[in-house]
């Protein structure tokens, strides 16, 4: 019953609406399909005279007011994220203890969306997650068969579909370096760049003691200048023990009087101003630091001028 409010201010009444004994009400013949078939596992729709399908059924087109057919095709299970809304702190008669996210799903094959309740998995926040937006593609969990009672309730919650794996394995291995590449490193713990020339006249770095064209001996190691021009670059977003931060920026460099590209990292530069056609230079690893086992540059970063350069070349 409604309670006067002490002392004076705004009526402010409490009601409580509730059915001590249960409510039971019938379904009807489109609603009781749907429900029958949920409890069963299966997600069926129903069709409109208009053709399109509604899910969840109901028994007359939204659209036009006209009653539906007698035609339940099985949508789903999959669906597209149409909207959504996150829960950071939900209340206790929430389906989650945890944020989640209320979405409205449209299932492949039907014409209508489902609200539901989205489960980003235990490890959610308070700020919503990236990969939560409009198109992520889920599907619904249902509960165990044993659980389920005929309501709309019988799906648990929606989950995203799996679409990558969380790789922790590792490898480890031992690289037996040829000739060549002992030259190539040696001379690396020097500061210097050994590439070899082949007999078409071709420099290849780091040296090989063969063509890789045609199979014939080189003719010999040259010296290179550590100076070169980036010719293509990516930006890298997953850490690597190697790279200064993330995100960082692989590159491969045509050193002056090369005529191959080498692999290398790039620093000293915001990746979003790098560009194909940046001046670099190798930036070496300390004297102490330099080992045979591993080469010796550390990173190639911009020539003086060259990061200038590339703003320029943005604005333009």
């Amino acid at each position: 019953m409604p309670t006067d409010p002490p002392g004076p201010g705004p009526l402010v009444g409490a009601h409580t609406v509730a059915f001590p004994g249960g409510y039971t009400r019938s379904t009807g013949p489109v609603i009781g399909r749907f429900l029958t078939e949920l409890r069963d596992g299966r997600l069926v729709g129903v069709r409109a005279a208009s053709g399109r399908v509604l899910f969840p059924p109901t028994e007359y087109d939204p659209r036009d007011g006209s009653p539906v057919t007698g035609d339940f095709p099985e949508v789903g299970p999959a669906g597209t994220v149409q909207a959504r809304c996150w829960v950071a702190d939900p209340r206790p008669a929430h389906p989650f203890d945890r944020p989640f996210a209320w979405a409205t799903v449209l299932l492949d094959g039907a014409d209508t969306a489902l609200l539901h309740a989205l489960d980003m998995g235990e490890g959610a926040g308070t700020d919503p997650p990236r990969s939560l937006r409009a198109g992520l593609r889920v599907r619904p969990r249902l509960r165990p068969e044993a659980e389920r009672t005929g309501a709309i309730t019988d799906i648990a919650c929606l989950r995203p579909e799996v679409t990558g794996v969380r790789d922790t394995g590792r490898l480890d291995y031992t690289v037996r370096a040829d000739a060549a590449l002992t030259r190539y490193l040696e001379a690396q713990t020097e500061g210097r760049i050994l590439g070899s020339r082949a007999r078409s006249g071709a420099v290849y770095v780091p040296p090989r003691d063969v063509d890789p064209a045609d199979g014939t001996p080189v003719t010999g190691d040259v010296e290179l200048p550590p100076t070169g021009t980036l010719t293509t670059f990516s930006v890298n977003h997953v850490p690597d023990p190697r790279a200064p931060q993330v995100p960082f920026v692989t590159g491969y460099v045509r050193l002056d009087g090369a005529d191959v590209d080498l692999l290398a990292l790039v620093s000293g530069v915001d990746p979003g101003r790098v560009r194909p056609g940046m001046r670099v230079r190798a930036e070496w690893l300390p004297p102490g630091e330099r080992s045979r086992a591993r080469p010796s540059i550390r990173w190639f970063v911009p020539e003086e001028g060259a990061e200038e350069q590339a703003g320029e070349a943005e604005g333009r």
